[in-house]
């Protein structure tokens, strides 16, 4: 059977709906792992409510928290899922055929969910959601399932935040797959504020990793990162994305800015906009 790990932190307002769905997909409590770390909400509460194997870290950080699930999980493949994650029905048996058929790793699809946010940031994921690192990569989904074999490429997720790009390290193009016939809403900030603070939190994951990796402290061959991609892929091949590339441009520069501040000196931290609310409903097929 295969098991799920979910590391959250203050997960309250969003955690029901995505362990309600897991349900629908056949799951039982004993398949599902959720480590609340380092929570000043209830998210605890709401996970034992629904039965599912706990595990209660005071020390916030998803790396350990994903570590300490892994102890605990039994089944394979392992599938690690944000809490924000709906998954939609047929999505888990569709993830588990690909790797059952070979793939090391499989992620779904991914649709944004932009409704009623501020036009820079739907102006920049106009732009994101075409870029295509995210045709093959297994980041930007929330939601990935990994084989055995493929779990045991490495002992334990480093102590980095950018744990979904770790993974993607581990797997060749040929060993990775996007599964077309599962597709899962991934909510958008709902502020531009909120959007640089993603950002920024990633770009320094990202930064840490490829660092940690460059001096033989992390074992894994990380992606380059392309930053003409947006304008050679997306922008030159469709001029009428010119307007929208403004404000991409301009928040990504913001971004990458803060980013290289020192971490907590200018409050950029993790989005919570999209905690505030119960995420989206995912769809089966493809958009």
């Amino acid at each position: 059977m295969p098991s799920v790990v979910i590391a959250a932190h203050n997960e309250e307002t969003v955690l029901g709906a995505c362990l309600e769905s897991l349900f629908r997909a056949g799951l039982t409590g004993q398949d599902v792992v959720v480590v609340a770390n380092g929570c000043s909400d209830h998210t605890a509460e709401v996970a034992r409510k629904h039965g599912v194997v706990v595990v209660d870290r005071p020390e916030p950080g998803k790396a350990a928290a994903l570590n300490a699930g892994d102890v605990v999980a039994r089944g394979f493949p392992r599938v690690y899922l944000d809490a924000d994650i709906v998954v939609p029905p047929g999505a888990f048996d569709a993830l588990l055929a690909a790797v059952d058929s070979g793939a090391l790793a499989a992620v779904p699809r991914r649709r944004l969910g932009v409704t009623g946010r501020p036009w820079p940031v739907r102006a920049y994921f106009t732009i994101n959601e075409r870029l295509p690192v995210f045709r093959d990569g297994l980041f930007g989904r929330g939601m990935i399932a990994v084989s055995e074999e493929g779990r045991s490429r490495f002992s334990t997720f480093p102590d980095l935040v950018a744990d979904d790009l770790f993974l993607d390290s581990q797997f060749s193009s040929s060993e990775k797959r996007e599964v077309r016939e599962a597709t899962v809403v991934v909510e958008t900030p709902h502020t531009t504020r909120d959007l640089v603070k993603r950002l920024v939190r990633v770009r320094r994951g990202n930064s840490q990793l490829r660092t940690a990796a460059a001096g033989g402290e992390v074992e894994a061959v990380v992606r380059r990162s392309h930053r003409w991609a947006w304008f050679r892929d997306v922008v030159a091949p469709h001029p009428r994305l010119w307007l929208d590339a403004i404000p991409y441009v301009a928040i990504t520069l913001f971004a990458a800015v803060a980013a290289r501040r020192r971490p907590g000196a200018d409050g950029w931290g993790r989005d919570e906009s999209t905690r505030r609310a119960a995420p989206s409903v995912s769809e089966g097929g493809p958009s």
